[in-house]
């Protein structure tokens, strides 16, 4: 398949071959090619579209699913802008892709500088979550800009939760080692608990509740930087 194939016609591929219940779909062809030979057996699986076309087409899937977290990311930064900027502010730069973009956060204006967590969070240790929340409030809040400094979430529950507290800032930083480096340089042995550093920067930061500016942003689960 082509890399510019139509996702209409990927997708109609695809429901060729599974039909209305993929797996009742599968025990049918479990069933069918009992006792088949070589002809029949051929016969069989070209009748039912079990062909390199539909291979192709759910390759071709899989690849378009990795990207649905980034086209979140990107569509909900996009459409919560107008919420958010005032009338007299310009945007500087906009960052919707993932990972390492080259820039420093995923907003910055001339009044702000802003990163966005489209994170369900579902109450649990979520250890890793609570990790990348971590970085990006402290480089936030350590980051010399003298702009108004915000962190978007989708609930503030968990995530002041976790802020508030007593889990051992070496735990949180134990993954990132290059993270884990420029906090000891600046504090050392200073802060123990992640409530301690928090409570000692959250003036820093605003954390704010988006959810409900975006119909369906609230309704999203993403992770991108686990």
């Amino acid at each position: 398949m082509a890399n510019r194939i139509d996702l209409s016609q990927t997708v109609a591929t695809l429901q060729k071959f599974c039909g209305t219940d993929l797996t009742h779909t599968l025990a049918e062809l479990e069933t069918s090619v009992r006792g088949k030979d070589l002809n029949s057996y051929v016969q069989l699986i070209t009748a039912g579209n079990a062909n390199s076309d539909v291979l192709a087409a759910a390759s071709f899937m899989k690849h378009v699913a990795g990207q649905i977290n980034v086209v979140i990311h990107a569509l909900g930064i996009l459409l919560c802008l107008p919420h958010l900027l005032e009338k007299d502010e310009k945007i500087e730069y906009v960052s919707l892709g993932a990972g390492n973009t080259g820039r420093a956060f995923d907003l910055e204006t001339n009044k702000r500088i802003a990163e966005f967590k489209f994170i369900r969070w579902q109450g649990g240790p979520e250890s890793i979550r609570q990790n990348s929340i971590f970085k990006d409030f402290y480089l936030m809040a350590e980051d010399i800009s003298t702009k108004h400094k915000y962190l978007y979430v989708l609930d503030t529950k968990h995530p002041l939760k976790f802020f508030n507290g007593g889990r051992a800032l070496s735990s949180v930083l134990s993954r990132n080692v290059k993270l884990q480096n420029d906090f000891k340089n600046r504090y050392g042995s200073r802060f123990r608990t992640v409530r301690e550093y928090y409570d000692f920067r959250k003036g820093n930061v605003v954390l704010q509740d988006v959810a409900k500016l975006v119909p369906g942003l609230g309704e999203v689960s993403l992770d991108l930087e686990q």
